[in-house]
């Protein structure tokens, strides 16, 4: 069976790629993942094929001024309100972005020849190119695919298909006809729109190779200890824009600042005098003189192993993020800064597995976080949350699943 994937956003996306893609090596299976060549070393160590045949995603390249004033002028009927870049993206991800990814997976898959494709939630152009091709398409896990609806972009699917000679769909879920992976329960489930899915267990262990460093495991454990992670996409997302701004581009809509957000977080568990905390900066500058000793700030940690003794997360919200802190039955506080992360940090408080914190002021994160270590209730959901986790097949067993389905 050849399968091919593909890898837009950030180095996020394909993580959450890895485990299905190695199972799917592993069992003898030929794996092609297209992407761009800031994601390609996600891939680096796997037995797979990686083409670098992607354009470098940046937002400002698809989200014209006029696209950005049409959608931000349009209100919102939406029960739960998004953000300004989660309601442009959705224009994007059906029209220009699918156009252009057209053009670029189409000539990759046409060489390839692939059975299956196992898309990039951001991917949409895959939904038209496995059509032409008359193969199956799924989407990996993704938060694009948990806030995608269905019925927002069929639209401008059917321009597309329209534009490439493809009949057009009536089905809303055309977008999905033969399901997603997911590595979440349906009673946990993120997704909004979405029907169930194929759902295997989180693997705890993602990097190969990865290991706690010893100074973390030379901590105090007489006390609760909590992580503190702003995640890799806001930073990289940031850089982009920052580096368009040199350009004398503006960035296509508003974003928050990593660096403030960073330092309400330091702020915030400085005060968590009763707690051990590690702060993982993904590269952020910190400010960290005068630190109480009960902070430990440093670039990054292997979180999924970090998670199996946490006691608390305060999380930006990914969905990375949130998958292993279900996998490890940790209870969350959720500072979401843009994209699915909004609507990740109401479902968290929703399915009762943490806090949503509604602004970034060190109050308001410190009482989240207490209130995350001290609820019982909260306590006992993202156990039950785990049992349902480890109750799924492992991710080997989908290996059979797709190559029936193809």
């Amino acid at each position: 069976m050849r399968v091919l994937f593909t890898t837009i956003g950030s180095p996020s996306h394909g993580r959450a790629q890895l485990p299905l893609a190695r199972a799917l090596a592993a069992a003898g299976h030929d794996v092609l993942v297209v992407t761009n060549p800031t994601l390609a070393p996600v891939f680096a160590q796997e037995d797979v094929r990686v083409a670098t045949r992607l354009s470098e995603f940046t937002p400002q390249s698809f989200a014209s001024p006029e696209l950005v004033q049409q959608v931000m002028g349009s209100g919102q009927d939406d029960a739960e309100p998004l953000d300004p870049m989660s309601r442009i993206m959705f224009h994007i991800t059906s029209g220009p972005m699918a156009r252009k990814l057209w053009g670029e997976i189409l000539p990759v898959a046409t060489e390839f020849r692939p059975d299956l494709i196992l898309r990039d939630g951001m991917d949409l152009s895959s939904c038209l190119i496995a059509e032409r091709l008359g193969i199956p398409q799924l989407p990996t896990p993704s938060g694009t695919s948990n806030l995608i609806d269905p019925a927002a972009v069929l639209p401008g699917l059917n321009a597309l298909r329209r534009e490439f000679g493809l009949p057009g769909q009536e089905d809303p879920l055309s977008v999905v006809p033969h399901g997603r992976v997911d590595y979440v329960p349906a009673d946990f489930s993120f997704a909004r729109h979405l029907p169930p899915s194929l759902s295997y267990r989180q693997t705890v262990s993602v990097d190969r190779g990865a290991v706690l460093p010893r100074w973390i495991a030379r901590l105090p454990t007489d006390r609760p200890l909590v992580l503190a992670a702003l995640g890799s996409a806001l930073p990289m997302l940031r850089e982009m824009l920052d580096d368009a701004g040199d350009a004398g581009h503006e960035p296509p809509f508003p974003m928050p600042d990593p660096v403030g957000t960073l330092r309400s977080m330091i702020e915030a568990v400085a005060l968590l005098e009763e707690c051990t905390v590690v702060v993982a900066t993904s590269g952020i500058p910190a400010d960290t003189d005068g630190l109480p000793p009960h902070v430990h700030v440093t670039d990054r940690v292997p979180q999924p192993l970090l998670l199996e003794s946490v006691d608390a997360f305060l999380t930006h919200g990914g969905f990375n993020s949130i998958r292993e802190s279900l996998r490890t039955a940790t209870p969350m506080a959720v500072l979401p800064q843009f994209g699915d992360q909004m609507a990740n940090a109401r479902r968290v408080e929703e399915l009762g597995l943490g806090r949503a914190i509604g602004e970034s002021t060190t109050d308001a994160i410190t009482t989240a976080v207490r209130e995350a270590l001290s609820d019982p209730g909260v306590r006992a959901r993202t156990r039950e949350a785990r049992l349902a986790m480890l109750a799924l097949p492992e991710i080997e067993s989908a290996v059979d699943d797709l190559h029936k389905l193809v």
